[in-house]
């Protein structure tokens, strides 16, 4: 007696041909649109589920870049920037099926901020227990003595600096100096918006920001005013808009970075944006040969002021 082996009819295997063959193709066009936006190669897994890949740009695993993967449709973005990028099977997707791709992204969106808050809360609890621990940092440390500044509020954890940085409120993060000047943020805590302060805020005075935490100490050292390191151009405008809230009165310049050597000179850019945003002033060290920052010009003898 033979058993009859069944087999899928012409039009099944059609049909199933025709699925394996859409799914290659959103890939294909996930991948190809990954590269286009970020430069990034990726193999992308269409199991719907939100998959993270580091910048290019960043640094090693900041899992900014994400993608999700659905047979009809990729959704993938930049968490740093906000922005995200839809691709389906069909050129021109039918209005349904863009909203459920907008669903799908935003879905995923506040899936990743409150993974991101949990991350901040766990990281602000576990730098306030472990703060009271460090000792005060040594006037001597070789890169305060290579910037030439005081230690202010900085502690020290074997042979690394501890800067400390505030949402205004409580410590939430800390960035780490070594002595040839590595820095590092505790990972999966929170940055944007966030400010080493350095001085007292007094009335009539104005209150300054700068990028790096050794400019801030510079300029505070110089003329006596409250300064907030922001510790990178990008978080100029944050810091700005959350310290114009707290103070909306009072005057804030925004002391940038003259990036000369830098193609756009971020620093100044995003120095007059962030000072443009909250009605400050910005200002930023004349362009010359190894001056960049305000404290680049101390070290050569210049004169820093505001």
């Amino acid at each position: 007696m033979h058993r009859a082996i069944k087999t899928p009819s012409l039009g099944g295997a059609w049909a199933l041909s025709k699925v394996v063959s859409e799914q290659i193709a959103i890939e294909n066009k996930l991948a190809e649109d990954i590269i286009a936006h970020y430069a990034l190669s990726v193999s992308p897994i269409g199991d719907g589920e939100i998959h993270r890949h580091d910048h290019p740009e960043g640094r090693k695993g900041n899992k900014r870049l994400w993608y999700v993967l659905r047979h009809d449709f990729g959704v993938h973005g930049d968490w740093a920037t906000g922005e995200q990028h839809s691709v389906f099977t069909d050129e021109n997707p039918d209005p349904e099926a863009a909203e459920k791709a907008r669903q799908e992204a935003e879905k995923r969106r506040l899936e990743r901020q409150a993974e991101r808050a949990r991350g901040y809360a766990l990281v602000a609890d576990q730098t306030r227990r472990e703060w009271p621990l460090l000792t005060p940092a040594s006037p001597t440390h070789a890169y305060l003595a290579a910037k030439g500044v005081k230690p202010h509020n900085l502690r020290q954890m074997r042979g690394l600096l501890v800067v400390p940085l505030t949402d205004g409120h409580r410590l939430v993060n800390w960035q780490t100096i070594s002595p040839d000047a590595a820095k590092y943020f505790k990972a999966g805590g929170k940055v944007k918006g966030c400010y080493s302060p350095i001085g007292e805020i007094k009335q009539h005075q104005p209150l300054l920001i700068a990028e790096g935490w050794a400019t801030a100490a510079t300029l505070h050292e110089a003329t006596g005013y409250a300064v907030a390191a922001a510790m990178n151009a990008g978080n100029l405008l944050p810091v700005a808009k959350s310290l114009r809230e707290r103070y909306p009165a009072h005057p804030i310049i925004v002391c940038a970075d003259n990036d000369h050597g830098t193609a756009g000179n971020p620093g100044v850019t995003k120095g007059k944006e962030a000072a443009s945003a909250i009605g400050g002033r910005c200002i930023w060290p004349d362009t010359m040969e190894g001056v960049a920052d305000f404290n680049d010009l101390a070290l050569i003898g210049g004169e820093v002021s505001v």
